[in-house]
């Protein structure tokens, strides 16, 4: 029997509100954060992802409040992230109601930091976003990948909230999260984020080709044929979506009935 795909709304988190932008710019008010997780409880969503967007930035914690709002409401599984730094911040997230953290910008500065939460929590408490640009000045090194245009480009792992470039192999740095004990990948393409154009198929297959953990697609989707295409040419094993939801263009149940009706298993 094939592994069901995950549905997952994203809730981006800014000053205790939803908000949603287009290439991580252009923020715009969504909602309660609540509210709308325990909408996509009902929907029948599998999970539910909070980020705190602009913690690591402004060097602070996460949301601790808002976690334990939720998971006094919800009955799904919570990934939270945004401004996690120690193994302390992780053991708050996770006291504070979470199923699972994300870590980025922190992981990037200090891979060790895997591995320990890995070692101390579980691999499947761990999740490492990965959001990446693609960069068209090719070097030794990188992973080529070709886009429909005929280009070839490799893509980079960016942090800070996706205003710092790192230089580093978005596809290397996923094989690295892997062995170091990541249980999942949360890739999220600013080339596609915000944009309704659909996932960015090229990074999400060779991203979900060169690890055997989990990826989440996330990023760009604005039709139900979005997600078909994000499970189907990806490879992806859940995928993330937010403003489609957010706004009510589509609920969760209408997506898994479309993806359940294209032979995607999902769970109704």
């Amino acid at each position: 029997m094939a592994l069901t795909k995950r549905i997952i709304p994203c809730l981006d988190i800014k000053n205790g509100r939803v908000v949603k932008g287009t290439h991580f710019e252009g923020l715009r008010d969504a909602g309660d954060p609540v509210e709308l997780a325990a909408r996509y409880n009902e929907q029948g969503a599998d999970e539910v992802v909070f980020l705190d967007i602009t913690a690591s930035k402004e060097g602070r914690g996460t949301i601790i409040p808002v976690i334990e709002r939720a998971a006094d409401e919800l009955f799904l599984p919570l990934t939270v992230g945004g401004g996690i730094r120690t193994l302390d911040d992780i053991t708050r997230i996770l006291r504070a109601g979470a199923d699972k953290v994300s870590i980025n910008t922190s992981a990037v500065d200090d891979p060790t930091l895997i591995t320990r939460a890995a070692e101390r929590f579980g691999t499947q408490c761990v999740v490492v976003a990965i959001d990446v640009r693609a960069n068209p000045t090719m070097r030794e090194g990188v992973t080529p990948i070709s886009l429909p245009d005929g280009r070839t480009v490799w893509y980079e792992v960016m942090t800070m909230g996706g205003s710092h470039p790192t230089g580093i192999d978005a596809v290397r740095w996923a094989k690295e999260v892997e062995e170091r004990g990541a249980g999942e990948v949360l890739l999220t393409s600013m080339e596609t984020d915000g944009t309704k154009n659909g996932f960015d198929i090229p990074v999400t297959r060779a991203v979900s080709g060169s690890v055997g953990i989990p990826v989440i697609a996330s990023g760009g989707v604005g039709t139900l044929e979005h997600f078909r295409e994000g499970f189907a040419l990806g490879k992806a094993d859940a995928c993330l979506a937010a403003s489609v939801f957010h706004y009510g263009e589509m609920t969760v149940s209408q997506v898994k009935e479309y993806l359940a009706g294209q032979g995607i298993p999902v769970r109704l």
